[in-house]
């Protein structure tokens, strides 16, 4: 069973840095892609990184590239989004997502994920 949990969201100053963790509270290894997305207010959700299972396979939407690192533990069963340089066009509910268990490369479009996180938010004042 596949149940991601994520957490590190919270509420802070442009310029400043958060990092998310995304754990599987179910049991079973994840051994598929996992991405990040984020959903703002009023805004559709949209793809924000993705990791592949070995983690050698990273992907980033172009407005966090350089800011943002997605990572991995497969050992911990976790998946991580460094944030840094934090702007309040960040802020929104991010989500972590997994693809089926053995598809393991990764993906920007949410419709490939199968198991969705419930959210954590993330919010950066102008």
């Amino acid at each position: 069973q596949v149940q991601l949990v994520e957490s590190g969201g919270g509420l802070v100053q442009a310029g400043t840095s958060l990092r998310l963790s995304c754990a599987n509270s179910g049991g079973t290894v994840v051994n598929s892609a996992m991405g990040w997305f984020r959903q703002a207010p009023g805004k559709d959700r949209e793809f924000v990184a993705t990791i592949s299972w070995t983690g050698r396979s990273t992907d980033y939407a172009r407005f966090v590239t350089g800011r943002f690192t997605i990572s991995r533990d497969n050992a911990n069963n976790t998946v991580y989004l460094q944030m840094n340089s934090l702007k309040p066009e960040d802020t929104g509910v991010y989500y972590c997502a997994a693809r089926s268990l053995g598809n393991y490369e990764i993906s920007g479009r949410p419709v490939e994920y199968v198991c969705w996180g419930q959210g954590s938010q993330v919010t950066v004042p102008s």
